[in-house]
């Protein structure tokens, strides 16, 4: 007799439908999978088995084939026992054919029957939306990330006989009910800790709004215990709150990753802080069924790299077409992964490997040792880091200084305005932020004044900037104009940019 049910694949990020069939026929008692299985799926034989037995279900000598189509996806992971031992089920005659159709089952089983949460079920439940089930059945653990999908019934179960039950006798499982838009609220997401507990370093707060507002890199150079990680980890709190879509979007690349909260999405922008002696592997993403590294764990989101130069340089230039393209590609022999990787990179430095150049009282780095640690990061890596400033060490007044600093909620107002501005100039484009402008399209958007002009035609020569160095500065004098409120690049907002340039690239 045959059978058969609906699961779904895990490949990168992407889940891809696979039908699960099963046949049960006379001959050599036998349990054959086949379909291009992982060992873990191969595995499954075995698990299902028991756990049929274990649930209270006799399982006849008969021979018994099952098959996961296509067989040219690869199947990893353990969410496959489920909708194979329903399909065998029914093969069985327990559970009848037409009660399964249209029905989405995932979830790996224990020996006792019972069900085991498992990784990429958010990506899972889209791809059955839009394959065209009307339920799915998944482990009662994943029940609240499955939920955050609208538009499909979802049903939790912790163990095989509750499936069973329900199929056969409309014994209710287990429901729950999300609505992600009421989530979405200023108050309740805001998190992160605040600027006003910086004291001082109002330049470096400055550069920060400036990175935010334009989605531009930021670089923030300076001694130890100046304040550098204190301010990047409170730059994800100066963005704007993500949209639906985007919580989805980052939400279904965590849900892949096994690395999901327990609320089943995420609605603060992601902020990850890998340590320096993080693997290229886990950096990019990768293994033998790829999974996301840190950088799409990033994705619309923060990456901060603390200590830059202690990274491994084969490490960092990694981060090169992330960069520039907002993804990255993965190849393996029978297949290509691509993930997206559109964050916002802000990284910190000390000047000397001891940290204390150029203060001679404290450092007693050679000018030589100074050079071979910061040349550590590639030209071509700082070339494409859009703004670099320095964080220097604070004095006695300004550190006992009495009275409030500027809060997140004051900076985050500016940058919002000055992004609704650059949504409102690229609306009908591929752009959304400053930041992502080709250099092609700066000539339109990117407008000066002839005294402007002149000036950085003046820069250009003077200074020998590349022509990514050159883009860049533009890009961020066109993102202080926007939070200036300023149609056209002034002389103001150019200086300032060129500020922000690194101090080597600019003698």
């Amino acid at each position: 007799m045959f059978s058969r049910t609906k699961s779904a694949a895990i490949y990168g990020i992407e889940s891809k439908m696979v039908s699960v069939e099963a046949d049960v026929s006379d001959g050599l008692p036998q349990f054959l999978m086949v379909g291009y299985l992982a060992s873990e799926v191969k595995e499954a034989q075995d698990r299902v088995r028991i756990a049929i037995k274990n649930s209270g279900y006799k399982l006849m000598p008969k021979k018994v084939t099952v098959n996961l189509a296509p067989a040219d996806i690869r199947k990893a992971g353990a969410g496959f026992d489920l909708p194979i031992a329903v399909a065998v089920l029914s093969s069985y005659g327990y559970i009848p054919k037409d009660l399964v159709e249209g029905i989405f089952f995932a979830g790996e089983l224990s020996l006792d029957g019972g069900i085991c949460a498992v990784r990429g079920i958010l990506g899972m439940v889209m791809e059955a939306k839009q394959g065209g089930c009307h339920t799915c059945i998944i482990p009662y653990d994943n029940l609240q990330e499955g939920a955050v999908i609208q538009g499909i019934r979802v049903l939790g179960a912790n163990h095989l006989k509750e499936v069973v039950s329900f199929l056969c006798a409309g014994i209710p499982l287990k429901t729950m009910s999300i609505n992600i838009e009421e989530k979405f609220s200023e108050d309740s997401l805001r998190k992160t800790p605040d600027f006003s507990d910086i004291k001082g370093q109002h330049i470096v707060k400055r550069a920060a709004e400036i990175a935010a507002a334009g989605m531009h890199n930021i670089l923030i150079s300076g001694p130890p215990g100046a304040g550098k990680t204190m301010i990047a980890s409170r730059i994800a709190g100066i963005l704007p709150l993500m949209t639906t879509e985007e919580a989805l979007e980052v939400s279904k690349i965590h849900s892949v990753a096994g690395v999901l909260p327990e609320e089943g999405i995420l609605y603060e922008r992601p902020f990850r802080m890998p340590h320096h002696t993080i693997s290229s592997a886990a950096l990019a993403g990768g293994g033998a069924v790829p999974r996301p590294g840190e950088i799409s764990l990033a994705h619309r989101g923060v990456l901060y790299l603390d200590e830059l130069p202690e990274f491994q340089k084969e490490t960092l230039e990694i981060l090169r077409q992330p960069l520039e393209e907002g993804e990255i590609r993965i190849s393996r022999n029978h297949a290509q992964c691509v993930f997206p990787a559109d964050f916002m990179l802000v990284a910190s430095r000390n000047p000397c490997k001891c940290g204390y150049y150029p203060d001679r009282r404290k450092c007693s780095c050679t000018e030589r040792e100074v050079r071979q640690y910061l040349h550590r990061i590639s030209r071509p890596l700082l070339d494409r880091i859009d703004i670099h400033v320095k964080a220097h060490p604070l004095g006695f007044e300004e550190l006992t200084k009495t009275g409030t600093e500027e809060t997140s909620k004051e900076i985050r107002s500016r940058v919002l305005n000055a992004q609704k501005r650059q949504l409102d100039r690229y609306k009908g484009t591929n752009f959304r932020f400053n930041s992502q402008l080709s250099s092609s399209s700066l000539e339109t958007y990117c407008i000066f004044d002839e005294e402007t002009k002149e000036k950085l035609h003046q820069i250009y020569e003077e200074k020998g900037l590349t022509a990514r160095a050159f883009h860049k500065m533009i890009k961020v004098a066109r993102t202080i104009a926007d939070l200036d409120g300023s149609d056209t690049v002034q002389m103001a907002h150019l200086s300032e940019a060129v500020f922000y340039r690194p101090a080597e690239e600019l003698q």
